[in-house]
């Protein structure tokens, strides 16, 4: 069991849950002593408290065989759950709670972690008797996701959960988990009362600004500015601490003070801290920064912060920054973990909500988007982000939202693998920029390069309805421009298809190709004319309208010719509408998104057009894995780490067992040590063979690879040639038969202990960096044809010029299960199985690399927990 974790509950609070203690016994001692006789009878069927007493004495003696976790809320025990191995794979649970924490969902959380540690250590069943009358224990039971079976006994409940994760468990933690981020964040981002502390009189000072914000802003509820030394500030009565009733704090005081006015804040019950003052972590400052983290993780409290700008909504009218701006009410829920990055969205982009996370101690993006995902004020979801806390958990997170609401990201750091010491092909093009790309289009999040990518993509997404397709329609006044969105089209894979006959006026007649060029002296109806008749075409998924001023009718008659057009599209054909107009960005009438460039506008397009493709798409659900022997697999993997605790290269014939565990296994090799054993494999084999050198890793860079050795004296002069080219880099070689025909692709794969596990395919060979045409996927591979059918070099798998088909359903499967031993074994850093030979036949892996790393296990995805 982990040392120790925070978790949330239901109603938003924070517990610390950590393993049992023998000196927990005094504090769960008073646990029983506070509990009713009622509890403690349907706990433990007698009445009284002795048999709990004694229950206590047991669990944190020395002869106590079980496991247990303890939960603390406000640094008090409330909360005890446990299961005791009996017998063929089965074990006793049980659980005791404070009466002050039922329907928190505490005890659920504990059942979940307590039957995801009983099943890593070989329990199959958790028993429990539970009396008829405890309603409430058989309901939690009933839910919690398990396969659960129940039996009576006159007043008794014989209950029996098959302690094995199910996809109906993982709905119902996400469920869960979502619940209670929401609720965490309720009333800190839609507080009813907010302090202000560290507000002055001093009007260039943080703390004033922010109150003044406040003010100015129309905030409903009551707004206390706390500083001991004023009476008064701006007309608001001053308070020498936080008084009670206070959902938000925002901190704006020099940084000696902070933790002090943390502990201030949590004897007054407050719900969230927003911290600005500075001084912290980015400052060298770590431990004061945990131990702020731990005060409010302590008191039940959300942090935001600390080093920030401040918390928006504008729908509460809550403006708790100093912003020298006031936001303005929009569809985007905008977070950022840069203040200069977030102040400059905040003036192009209209917002519901702005959260600046500063250094992001403790609420993070995915926290945002839980509590964002259900805001009825929120469209669309921007974030920039300069790291990753849990990127996994993001994943989970933001492939649920996503299906409702577009999720965009800007990630700073798009570097190279820079020092990471890797060998392998795959390992070298998978950096962790590709993991954060990967990650993001399995999870249906847009991820841009840049923030006026950002802020051109969100104001089309939260402006206009999503395209049900690729094909464009580009209007305008003016030919170069429109050829320029057309080319921009086809580099983004848009389509500009011919238009139907007679789908535009005479005026029109004279351009009716795509683009409709209606020449500089078009008036504005005649320009809308045109919208409204494009938009209303079957045949037609997007308006683009490109106007060039100041020409025709002038600048503000056809804008407001584009925004009729667009209110007329809207109601009768819910048509995605868009505009450029050369030399200016901006959004016409509110409705209508507008670009300076037609490039901007087509790129904007493509990012939505992509999305909608998405999401658009069934949800698949997750195969069945491949059959694989994967207790074989972790002993091969033991045993390797435990003879080389750093790990290191498998020597051939132990990475093909570990490959063979997945149905992978590499076709037969032979390990010689010198020329003449090389001759005696030949033999056994049968010529012609290939001779490899053991030892490099790029074999074939430095000579290692002989082919279509064709008799013994050739295989001998290999071996020799070889081992003098070489040196002592050569170890030995290995002998395999020669292998003619098919395509040569590489397998491979890399385990990021941040990312979790890649898998990737391509172009494979001497060619394999060369032409870099591979493709990545998250396993579980659920699409293993669809990411080969997306190389480059695919038409050669199919039958290219006269060359036979190969069997490109035997290559998924080989990617399948590669996917899987990947997930099942976090320990292989990195893997290449390149060549693998693809014929009509099927797949032959010629050579296979992996290395072993030590690692710690993955978190489960089953054990919810903040960061």
């Amino acid at each position: 069991m982990p040392d120790g974790y925070d978790v949330l509950l239901r109603d938003g609070g924070i517990a610390h849950v950590r393993p049992l203690r023998p000196a927990d016994r005094e504090e769960l001692h008073e646990l029983v002593n506070r509990s009713s006789e009622r509890s403690a009878y349907l706990r433990f069927f007698t009445s009284g408290r002795n048999t709990a007493h004694t229950y206590i004495e047991r669990i944190t003696g020395d002869r106590y065989d079980g496991r247990a976790l303890v939960a603390g809320l406000h640094d008090r025990l409330v909360a005890v759950a446990e299961y005791i191995p009996i017998e063929d794979g089965r074990a006793d649970l049980g659980i005791l709670l404070d009466d002050a924490v039922h329907g928190h969902g505490l005890g659920t959380l504990l059942l979940e972690h307590i039957a995801v540690d009983a099943a890593e250590h070989g329990v199959r069943e958790l028993v429990a008797d539970v009396l008829a009358e405890n309603r409430p224990m058989i309901r939690v039971l009933r839910d919690l996701g398990l396969k659960v079976e129940q039996r009576f006994d006159g007043d008794t409940v014989h209950v029996s959960i098959a302690a094995e994760s199910t996809p109906r468990l993982m709905a119902a933690i996400e469920v869960r988990d979502h619940e209670a981020g929401r609720a965490s964040l309720a009333r800190v981002l839609a507080p009813r009362a907010v302090a202000v502390i560290g507000a002055g009189r001093d009007e260039h000072a943080v703390g004033h600004k922010v109150l003044r914000n406040l003010i100015d802003g129309g905030f409903r509820g009551p707004i206390y500015p706390v500083n001991p030394n004023a009476s008064e500030i701006a007309g608001l009565t001053c308070h020498p601490k936080v008084p009670g009733g206070v959902d938000l704090a925002v901190v704006a005081v020099p940084a000696r003070h902070v933790l002090q006015v943390a502990r201030d804040c949590a004897a007054a019950g407050v719900a969230g801290l927003v911290v600005l003052t500075s001084g912290f972590a980015e400052a060298g400052q770590r431990a004061a920064e945990s131990e702020l983290l731990r005060v409010c993780r302590t008191a039940g409290m959300r942090l935001i912060g600390p080093n920030c700008l401040g918390v928006v909504n504008t729908g509460a009218r809550l403006n708790a920054s100093f912003l020298p701006h006031r936001p303005v009410r929009g569809r985007v829920a905008l977070m950022s973990q840069s203040g200069a990055v977030g102040a400059a969205l905040l003036d192009r982009l209209d917002v519901s909500s702005f959260v600046s996370v500063g250094n992001k101690a403790d609420v993070s993006g995915n926290d945002l988007l839980e509590y964002w995902e259900d805001d009825d004020d929120t469209g669309v979801i921007a974030l920039y982000l300069e790291s990753f806390g849990n990127p996994r958990r993001f994943a989970r997170i933001t492939r649920r939202v996503g299906r409702r609401k577009p999720v965009l990201l800007v990630k700073s750091g798009r570097g190279k693998a820079g020092g990471r010491a890797v060998r392998s092909h795959t390992a070298a093009a998978a950096t962790p920029d590709v993991a954060v790309d990967v990650l993001a289009r399995a999870a249906g999040v847009i991820r841009l390069d840049s923030v006026p990518e950002l802020i051109d993509t969100a104001k089309l997404l939260a402006a206009q309805p999503l395209p049900r397709g690729r094909r464009m329609a580009i209007v305008g006044n003016s030919g170069g421009p429109q050829a320029m969105a057309a080319d921009a089209c086809e580099v983004h894979g848009l389509v500009v298809p011919e238009l139907p006959p007679g789908l535009l006026d005479a005026r029109a007649a004279a351009a009716l190709g795509n683009p409709v060029d209606l020449t500089a002296d078009a008036t504005a109806a005649e320009i809308g004319a045109a919208i409204e008749a494009l938009a209303a075409s079957p045949d037609i998924d997007v308006v683009l309208a490109v106007y060039t001023p100041p020409f025709g009718d002038g600048l503000d008659a056809t804008c407001r010719a584009i925004a009729d057009a667009a209110r007329t599209a809207a109601r009768t054909a819910d048509k995605t509408m868009l505009a450029c107009v050369v030399g200016h960005d901006d959004l016409i009438d509110g409705r209508v998104p507008s670009y300076a460039f037609p490039e901007q506008a087509v790129q904007a397009l493509a990012h939505v057009v992509r999305y909608a493709e998405w999401r658009s798409r069934p949800v698949e659900p997750v195969p069945v894995p491949p059959p694989a022997d994967e207790k074989t697999a972790r002993e091969i993997v033991h045993a390797e780490l435990k003879a080389r605790p750093d790990g290191g290269w498998l020597a051939p014939a132990d990475a093909a067992r570990l490959l063979g565990c997945y149905g992978a296994t590499p076709v037969k090799s032979v390990d010689v040590d010198g020329p003449e054993t090389a001759v005696a494999a030949a033999s056994r084999i049968g010529l012609p063979v290939v001779l490899k050198a053991t030892g490099p890793v790029h074999k074939s860079e430095v000579g290692g690879v002989r082919l279509n050795l064709q008799t013994p004296d050739e295989v001998r002069r290999a071996y020799h040639d070889m081992s003098a080219r070489i040196g002592a880099e050569m170890t030995g070689a290995t002998v395999q038969r020669m292998l003619s025909g098919g395509v040569e692709i590489i397998v491979g794969g890399v385990n990021y202990s941040m990312f979790g596990p890649l898998v990737m395919v391509g172009m494979g060979g001497v060619m394999a960096d060369l032409l870099a045409d591979r493709v990545f996927r998250v396993p579980p591979v659920i699409d293993a044809i669809d990411m080969i059918n997306e190389l480059r070099c695919a038409p050669v798998l199919y039958g290219y010029r006269g060359s036979p088909p190969v069997d490109v359903p035997a290559l998924a499967d080989q990617v399948v299960r590669i996917g899987r031993l990947l997930e099942d074994l976090p320990q292989v850093a990195e893997l290449d199985l390149n060549p693998v030979m693809v014929t009509p036949e099927g797949t032959a892996t010629v050579d296979a690399r992996i290395r072993l790393a030590p690692c710690e296990k993955p978190p489960s995805p089953l054990l919810r927990r903040l960061r």
